[in-house]
């Protein structure tokens, strides 16, 4: 894979889940790697340089909101754009966002909203084109 879509780091203890959102990732251009738990995920965050990196919540060893907590005290990782892939129940979602999540997505999902999400967090962490107009998406959006 290219990666032209972008990297993924997908996080979650259920190999089948890690599976399922491999494969609707990779069918739409991304490169995906994987993880069993936020311990991994923060073994593999430096090697791999994911631009997206997707967490469970409920794993082994460090959850995905620690981790997510961990993933933005540090200075190399804390512009990563992060999104929980979970139950999403209100605790999930209140933490969540105390630990800087950028988005939700509740399990079961529909592997169309899954890649939207990645998508357009791919494309917010990315620098803004220098071509004359940087920062135009943002200053529109906040106008309109």
């Amino acid at each position: 894979m290219s990666g032209a879509s972008g990297r993924v780091l997908v996080v979650d203890d259920n190999k089948v889940i890690r599976q399922l959102i491999r494969v609707n990732l990779e069918l739409e251009g991304f490169e995906v790697v994987t993880a069993a738990d936020g311990v991994e995920c923060l073994d593999l965050v430096h090697r791999v340089s994911p631009d997206v990196i997707t967490l469970d919540v409920v794993m082994p060893r460090m959850d995905g909101l620690q981790t997510a907590t961990r993933l933005r005290s540090d200075p190399r990782t804390r512009h990563l754009p992060v999104a929980i892939v979970s139950a999403c129940t209100p605790y999930e979602v209140d933490n969540g966002v105390a630990a800087g999540v950028d988005a939700f997505l509740a399990k079961p999902f529909e592997p169309s909203e899954l890649v939207r999400v990645v998508r357009e967090l791919t494309e917010r962490g990315r620098p803004p084109v220098l071509d004359g107009r940087r920062g135009a998406g943002r200053a529109e959006s906040a106008a309109g």
